[in-house]
């Protein structure tokens, strides 16, 4: 699982990664101080795993975990804190666990076994979501201080144009952190999106006209009326993608 830490403490969030190291349930290992530098953890790519202070710096992890807990398909959270008298708010907001520090290996990996076994269910009924309603899901975008939840099957396309990455809707353009790969990885999941560019992603349910173009390409001319080129590197799986021989 790609593991989040978030925690205010050098020292926790340094003695927590050690320990995470230890269990060959995660994958990786992001760090973040504040909510504001969490927020951006979780745009940068896919988060199946957060382990959340509760005190942080004038914050409450509880915060972060209320605005997780909305979402379509949240982050496995698992409070790692000092204090054990949030507990029961914590549970509330559908936190997996509860750990109290100081850290011992053994209560981590215990910790990291249960939201394994909870990533692993998640992902099968995941998967069976999308086959039968590949159009379900929100996903956050962070525009400057601003978040907000998009209906994936609203997006039209991603690009990225003199290194800005663009998310493009029918009703209105976002300039978005990170890059275009790890918006790709995201949207994945979904079975809508295909790269046919190196600086475009689209939404191939939102074409609405496709053109022959230079060098025995096309050109795509989206929902919103952008215009897409596919470029010769990615028509064969286009192609395939959509159906055309």
């Amino acid at each position: 699982m790609h593991t989040l830490i978030v925690d205010d403490e050098p020292l926790a969030r340094n003695e927590l990664t050690y320990l995470l190291r230890q269990c060959p349930e995660i994958t990786s290992i992001k760090e973040a101080e504040t909510i504001e530098e969490a927020v951006g953890r979780l745009i940068e790519g896919p988060i199946e795993l957060i382990f959340l202070d509760i005190h942080l710096t004038e914050e409450s992890g509880l915060t972060l975990a209320d605005k997780l807990s909305r979402l379509e398909h949240p982050p496995i959270i698992i409070f790692a804190t000092a204090y054990d008298e949030y507990a029961l708010q914590a549970f509330e907001l559908n936190a997996r666990d509860y750990v109290l520090k100081p850290f011992s290996l053994e209560r981590i990996q215990q910790a990291v076994r249960k939201a394994a076994q909870t990533h692993r269910a998640t992902q099968s009924s995941a998967k069976e979501r999308v086959f039968e309603h590949p159009d379900v899901g929100t996903i956050p975008v962070q525009v400057e201080d601003r978040i907000f939840l998009l209906k994936v099957d609203s997006i039209v396309a991603v690009s990225v144009q003199h290194g800005e990455v663009s998310l493009y809707t029918d009703n209105k353009d976002y300039t978005l952190s990170g890059t275009l790969n790890t918006w790709e990885e995201q949207l994945s999941m979904y079975g809508l999106f295909l790269r046919v560019h190196r600086s475009f992603l689209i939404n191939t349910a939102k074409i609405k006209e496709i053109q022959p173009w230079f060098n025995h390409t096309f050109q795509l001319t989206m929902s919103n009326q952008l215009k897409v080129p596919v470029s010769r590197s990615y028509m064969k799986e286009f192609k395939e993608k959509i159906g055309l021989s």
